[in-house]
């Protein structure tokens, strides 16, 4: 079993953020905890898309590029990227190229820029929040979706979004706070504003 671990400076944490030092900072100053605004919700949107299939590590390596060639991920300006812009993007080796997230993206845009009308996109990721946060105590304990991910990934789906499966989803929930996911034990379990 996978219990969090005691690092070497006394703190415990969820075990996937004791290998390196860009994991660790992102679970201590980042993970679970909640945002606001709707570039911050549709950066970590996209970048959860980005990293189906790929390391997370991955794509925390690569995130100040990903900010950069989507404008700080300001949607007015992503939803008018056009062949030449995701030609600019393919080309790019900062981020990872793939044609079908990189569409995404720019869709996910445009969408977020639709939502508006109906109280944005921070709202309506938020309204899927669980009742209960689930409170596991190993990593063989966690789950990668719920009744709230699977319906946000339905909902969104008939918003217009793309690359926003259940799990997907349920990443994201997690990495904004809606979920706290950090195992019982972790120093930073609870300590989000939930």
């Amino acid at each position: 079993m996978s219990g969090p671990i005691v690092g070497e400076d006394g703190l415990t944490r969820c075990p996937w953020a004791t290998g390196d030092d860009v994991s660790r900072d992102y679970h201590d100053a980042e993970w679970g905890l909640r945002i606001s605004g709707e570039a911050a919700y549709l950066e970590r949107l996209t970048l959860e898309a980005f990293q189906s299939g790929l390391s997370w590590l991955t794509i925390l390596r690569k995130r100040d590029a990903f900010r950069e060639v989507f404008a700080g991920f300001d949607a007015d300006v992503v939803a008018t990227y056009d062949d030449a812009n995701q030609a600019r993007l393919m080309a790019d080796p900062r981020i990872v190229r793939n044609r079908l997230k990189v569409a995404a993206a720019i869709t996910n845009a445009k969408a977020t820029v639709a939502l508006r009308e109906s109280g944005g996109l921070a709202a309506y990721v938020e309204s899927f929040a669980p009742d209960a946060a689930p409170a596991p105590t190993t990593t063989e304990e966690m789950t990668t979706t719920s009744p709230e991910s699977v319906a946000l990934s339905k909902g969104l789906k008939k918003q217009g979004f793309a690359f926003v499966g259940p799990t997907t989803m349920f990443a994201l929930m997690e990495a904004v706070g809606i979920i706290d996911h950090h195992l019982v034990g972790c120093h930073r379990r609870g300590t989000y504003a939930g």
